[in-house]
């Protein structure tokens, strides 16, 4: 009887699981749209019972980096700070998760979602992630497919534009002040002059550079010989520049590195040079030795004489001699007892010296370069020192706040030790080499006690 009586009960109806939807598209992948992706999602939540109450969007961003993607980085906030309202996210198949290049780094923020209480599910592929041996081997293989995938597009990409750049077409990158782009078709004809950030719209068509407009002609020209005829540098020529109201390329005022980028481009004498640097993937820029460039010389119509930028080459090649660390501080010492003080401009104008700008990169800043050769920094930089040496009094601060309210303060989440525990660029510089900080004392005494004692 009981079994009888059970069997006629009605079946218990299933409980409806509230889940999120994730969905991201790149550029070049138009058959995963977005509104395919959620389509598909949409039947497979039908199937399995889920309702979809969020929806977390990636469109046209890569899968290579988490760097870039809003709606990943939205959807782990939610989920570890305790705001999702949803038990399962689903995906539509393992590449739209990530095609990072680290198969490690894509199960790390899978993970996240899992101690968190929430799990991950790929609609569109063929196993259940379900934790178990099977699945996770198939997932792990399915996460090198897609980064393997990224690999062999970047490679096929880059041979196709080493070709294009040996034939003398401009593959990428800014082509400069007095130069323009033009567009042409597969038969060599001209169809276009481009705008800046502006692309050929067919995969047939190429991209050249010709001459651009007269007057920034003759502003390439004068540069030249203001560098090699009256031999002014590169803060002497964008000061001239400058106080004639003459823009660069961007309409911007003229800066020393600008000019230097006009002094050795290699457009300027036809001569067609690409690979200088590489992001391959979306790594980080790395130059390349002359050897890897790619070039195609007397590819454009020149508008320099080839005699004028090899003689500005010569010139670049004597000023910028490599100089060892004491050398650099040694001219930086000369020029502080010739005009009693140094200051970013100074420096910059100053002939057979560095760029204050090397100075900076080298010494982690001027003030560290101050600091090494027993000069007393400019007022402004003490005080940007010392709003340097208040951010650990502000972390301190923020530990007691917490101990005592149970929180973080409003305001002060962003700073944390990690971000202040390393030293600081001089110091960097200074440990490695075993040099003693000339502005430090074993006496307790002030800073500007320090440095009033320094001066005398």
């Amino acid at each position: 009887m009981y079994k009888i009586a059970a069997a006629r009960e009605p079946p218990k109806e299933r409980r409806r699981v509230r889940a999120a939807q994730y969905v991201r598209m790149s550029t070049e992948h138009q058959t995963y749209s977005l509104e395919n992706q959620k389509d598909a999602i949409r039947g497979y939540a039908e199937v399995m019972g889920y309702d979809i109450v969020a929806t977390y969007e990636d469109p046209g961003r890569s899968g290579l980096h988490i760097e870039g993607r809003p709606g990943l980085k939205k959807l782990l906030f939610d989920i570890e700070h305790g705001l999702a309202d949803y038990e399962t996210v689903v995906v539509y198949d393992v590449s739209r998760w990530g095609r990072f290049q680290s198969v490690d780094e894509s199960a790390s923020y899978e993970y996240r979602c899992q101690i968190a209480g929430v799990r991950i599910e790929f609609c569109a592929e063929q196993f259940a992630n379900d934790g178990t041996v099977g699945s996770d081997v198939l997932k792990a293989i399915k996460r090198s497919m897609a980064a393997e995938y990224s690999r062999m597009l970047s490679q096929r990409v880059f041979l196709g534009q080493v070709r294009m750049a040996c034939m003398g077409f401009h593959v990428g990158g800014i082509q400069g002040l007095g130069l323009r782009r033009l567009m042409v078709d597969q038969f060599g004809q001209p169809k276009l002059i481009l705008a800046r950030y502006e692309h050929k719209n067919f995969q047939t068509d190429r991209v050249t550079i010709v001459p651009g407009p007269p007057e920034e002609i003759a502003t390439v020209r004068l540069i030249f010989r203001l560098f090699v005829r009256s031999r002014k540098n590169e803060a002497q020529i964008a000061k001239y520049l400058n106080d004639r109201g003459i823009l660069n390329d961007f309409g911007r005022a003229w800066k020393s590195y600008a000019v230097r980028r006009v002094l050795t481009n290699e457009k300027y004498i036809g001569n067609n040079v690409w690979n200088r640097r590489c992001t391959k993937l979306k790594t980080k820029v790395a130059y390349n030795p002359p050897d890897q460039w790619v070039r195609a010389d007397n590819a454009f119509e020149p508008i320099i004489s080839r005699q004028l930028f090899e003689k500005a080459q010569q010139i670049l090649k004597s000023l910028y001699l490599h100089m060892s660390d004491d050398e650099m501080l040694a001219a930086l010492r000369n020029l502080h007892k010739r005009h009693g003080k140094l200051s970013w401009d100074i420096i910059n104008a100053a002939p057979g010296c560095p760029s204050a700008y090397r100075y900076s990169a080298h010494f982690g800043g001027l003030l560290g370069a101050y600091k090494l050769i027993g000069c007393l920094p400019p007022r402004k930089s003490h005080f940007i020192e010392i709003e340097q040496n208040r951010v650990p009094d502000v972390v301190r601060h923020r530990h007691v706040w917490e101990k005592r309210h149970g929180g973080a303060r409003r305001g002060l989440e962003g700073v944390s030790e990690g971000r202040l525990g390393g030293m600081r660029g001089e110091d960097r510089w200074r440990h490695k080499r075993g040099i003693q900080d000339p502005l430090q004392d074993s006496e307790p005494q002030g800073r500007l006690a320090r440095q009033e004692r320094l001066c005398r």
